[in-house]
Formats: C-alpha cells, sequence, structure tokens
C-alpha cells in the first residue's frame, strides 16, 4: 500500500474523527427513537443505557458491508478493504464491531497503523 494518499493506511486522526462522528450519530438516534436519557442516572436508566453502543454497532455492521464503511468513515473519506480485495462479507464486520466495543484491540496497531481489531479480520481501514 502507498505511505501517502489515496490507499493508503488511514492514520489515527482521522480514524478517531470518524469514531466520533459514529458514536455521536448514534447517540442522537437512540436518543430519538429509543428513550435514551444521557442525564438519567444509571439506575433510572436501565437497558437504554446501552443503547448508543447497539445503535452504534448496527451502523458498523450496515455499513461497513454495503457503503464500504461506516457513515463516519464516508464523511472523512475512508473505506474499509480487504487485503486480498475481495468483498469483506458479513462475519468480518461483526467480528471487527465487536472488538472495537471491547476497546482494546481498537486502541493497539501495529509498525503499519493498522489497528488489532482489522489484522485480526484481514481488513484495512484505508483512504479513499
Amino acid at each position: 500500500m502507498p505511505e501517502a494518499g489515496p490507499g493508503s493506511i488511514a492514520r489515527p486522526g482521522r480514524r478517531i474523527g470518524a469514531l466520533l462522528i459514529d458514536y455521536v450519530a448514534a447517540t442522537i438516534i437512540a436518543t430519538g427513537f429509543l428513550g435514551y436519557d444521557q442525564f438519567a442516572l444509571p439506575s433510572e436508566a436501565g437497558l437504554t443505557m446501552f443503547a448508543p453502543m447497539a445503535v452504534f454497532a448496527l451502523l458498523q455492521i450496515l455499513f461497513i458491508p454495503t457503503a464500504g464503511g461506516s457513515p463516519g468513515h464516508r464523511v472523512l473519506g475512508m473505506r474499509v478493504i480487504r487485503l486480498d480485495g475481495g468483498w469483506v462479507g458479513l462475519w468480518r464486520p461483526i467480528v471487527r464491531t465487536l472488538l472495537i466495543i471491547v476497546v482494546i484491540p481498537a486502541v493497539i496497531w501495529d509498525a503499519d497503523q493498522r489497528g488489532l481489531h482489522d489484522k485480526a479480520v484481514g481488513l484495512a481501514l484505508i483512504r479513499a
């Protein structure tokens, strides 16, 4: 892959920006449609306190195989690809999303600046 420009591995700034865009969108959707209240005490919130994370996961799982990336990825000019050039399929976005939710694999990168969540499923987040 090239060092810079289109087709290069997306850098951490863009990735973090995309994550913020996706999580803010998920929070807005959860607030509007699932009764999520970000100011509720944990004892009052019940299961709705997990609504933004569930919507975030759903956005990732639906948009990566169909649009080539989450809404945040696409807004910031990135896309998720398989290293061998094939379709990402259905299981890879699911496993990738579960690893992002666990957090640890997503914040550990290799020398190529690919997160462990992408390496585990053979994907790369590149600049479009």
